[in-house]
């Protein structure tokens, strides 16, 4: 069994930056300032999570409805203008695992709706046979349910399969789930000590595509 499981933002596109930017807009126009820096406490959270970790930091002094509102004003409004910035080497990555019979899906935490959004626009939704958002899961990452029914969605034993990840959430739940958890770094840096459960590290994509052609030529 060949599979590989795909976080999406900070992962396959360079989205965790737009929020940082949509979170200080959003949070300027309700009230409470410049809140991007919410990012580096929600990454790899899933929608109910975030409100969690937004009320544990500003309580019931801001309305998360209208946050979420100019946030996704923000977000539709730099997609239409720059469409969703691909992370570099993603396409040659998909096209060499398709090629050689790797089965693929995507586990985000991010709603299904607008996984499907970024996925379709950007040409990829077609290398997946599964896409598990969020809200298809009770638990959030760092707990496995995510990557356990992405692996159940494409048929894949957990520990046969690859998951890619930026966030410390996202490779917590990899590892929990029994995947071989594969870094990529994005804004938040590991460390020698969390290091240990991962699989590789590596700087991009390209060099995944290299680690992939290293295990198949090791066959």
């Amino acid at each position: 069994m060949k599979a590989v499981v795909f976080d999406m933002d900070g992962l396959m596109f360079n989205t965790e930056r737009v929020f940082v930017d949509a979170w200080n807009y959003a949070g300027e126009k309700i009230g409470i300032g410049k809140a991007g820096f919410m990012i580096m406490r929600s990454l790899g959270l899933n929608n109910d999570m975030v409100r969690k970790v937004w009320h544990d930091e500003f309580g019931d002094d801001y309305d998360h409805d209208a946050l979420d509102r100019y946030t996704e004003e923000y977000l539709e409004d730099y997609y239409a203008k720059n469409g969703v910035p691909v992370k570099k080497g993603l396409y040659n990555l998909l096209e060499y695992l398709s090629g050689r019979g790797y089965k693929m899906a995507v586990a985000s935490s991010t709603k299904t709706a607008d996984v499907m959004k970024r996925l379709e626009s950007t040409g990829v939704d077609k290398y997946f046979s599964a896409v598990i958002g969020g809200d298809k899961v009770k638990k959030s990452k760092p707990e496995p349910d995510i990557y356990l029914t992405a692996c159940a969605a494409i048929g894949a034993e957990p520990s046969e399969t690859y998951a890619l990840e930026d966030s410390r959430n996202g490779l917590l739940a990899a590892h929990n789930a029994g995947l071989k958890p594969i870094m990529v770094p994005d804004l938040w840096q590991s460390d020698a000590e969390f290091d240990k459960i991962l699989y590789a590290k590596l700087n991009d994509l390209d060099e995944a595509k290299e680690l992939f052609e290293k295990i198949e030529d090791s066959k």
